[in-house]
């Protein structure tokens, strides 16, 4: 049995419905939605692998878009592993002014706090009297170091808060790798669990080698006014350090693998045919083309794989 995705099930089932519409008369054959030996208009054949006729109306249903192919740029990339880390000038350590007693703490690890929000009541052993001890900015506890009933000394640390609404990302570059990043490179950050991507810049090489993993340390601002970042936490980076002119790019969502080729489709009409194409420099968004299409030519760029998987259906169909 041959399983189909849900787009592939969808454009086969519209495709149907679509040609339900009228009979052909008995002396004629049914007009094909696949036609393998149609003329290629870049005078070559055997670049084809197939085509495929989708009415517009069954087309707009799917989803499937197209763009024309044409110059662009693609960026040379490194990709580096990151570590995301609190700005220095937004933590604080919140700690006690006279040693006594601790009474009653105000605050939880993970809680948002604002600036002179009470955090701890301290029982002076100087005066016998209690003080409160406040936040002396706004953001996240990230560490209780206290306890009710412990003595604190003077100048114990009580709580770490920081200000997470920014964040550092170190950039842990080895070897000669270090001598392309520079500050004012792009980067675009992806987080490690989800996929989820955010772009900044360099903004300042470390002077001094990282001790432990003897690396150079670049640094970028990542902005986390959602929250959704967390300090700790290990990331991926592409930093792009020069841009180049290519005379013929597409999307990556373009491009398909059918028979071992890389393939993208072009639209003619109603007509989407297979292009086999030979490609150069890539980036994280799209790809250099060497051979197999032309300037202007309509790739289909959303919704490739429905029509590679219409395609495969039809193929396996004509095998048996």
């Amino acid at each position: 049995m041959i399983r189909l995705s849900p787009g592939a099930a969808t454009l086969a089932l519209l495709l149907a419905l679509a040609g339900c519409g009228a009979s052909a008369p008995s002396d004629e054959a049914p007009a094909r939605a696949h036609d393998d030996h149609h003329a290629d208009p870049h005078g070559d054949d055997e670049s084809r692998a197939g085509a495929t006729v989708i009415p517009d109306a069954v087309a707009r249903d799917i989803g499937l878009r197209t763009a024309p192919a044409g110059p662009g740029t693609i960026a040379d990339q490194h990709e580096v592993q990151g570590l995301l880390t609190t700005l220095e000038s937004g933590n604080a350590r919140v700690t006690a002014r006279f040693p006594g007693p601790v009474r009653r703490l105000h605050a939880e690890l993970g809680d948002v706090v604002r600036a002179g929000q009470p955090l701890a009541t301290i029982e002076s052993n100087l005066s016998l009297s209690t003080y409160v001890v406040t936040a002396p900015i706004s953001g996240t506890v990230l560490a209780r170091e206290a306890a009710v009933g412990q003595v604190a000394g003077e100048g114990a640390v009580l709580y770490q808060i920081a200000d997470l609404s920014t964040l550092w990302v170190d950039l842990h570059v080895y070897g000669r790798d270090a001598e392309h990043l520079a500050p004012g490179s792009p980067v675009t950050i992806t987080r490690l669990g989800d996929g989820a991507t955010a772009d900044t810049r360099i903004e300042r090489v470390l002077p001094a080698t990282a001790t432990a993993s003897q690396s150079t340390v670049s640094r970028a601002r990542l902005d986390n006014a959602d929250g959704q970042w967390r300090p700790g936490a290990a990331v991926r980076a592409l930093v792009t350090v020069s841009m180049r002119d290519a005379a013929l790019v597409v999307p990556l969502a373009a491009l398909q693998r059918m028979d071992d080729e890389n393939v993208v489709f072009v639209r003619e009409g109603e007509r989407y045919e297979t292009r086999v194409v030979a490609l150069g420099r890539r980036d994280a968004h799209q790809v250099e083309i060497l051979d197999g299409l032309a300037a202007g030519d309509a790739v289909v760029v959303e919704q490739s794989y429905t029509i590679k998987a219409d395609l495969e259906k039809a193929g396996a169909a004509h095998a048996h």
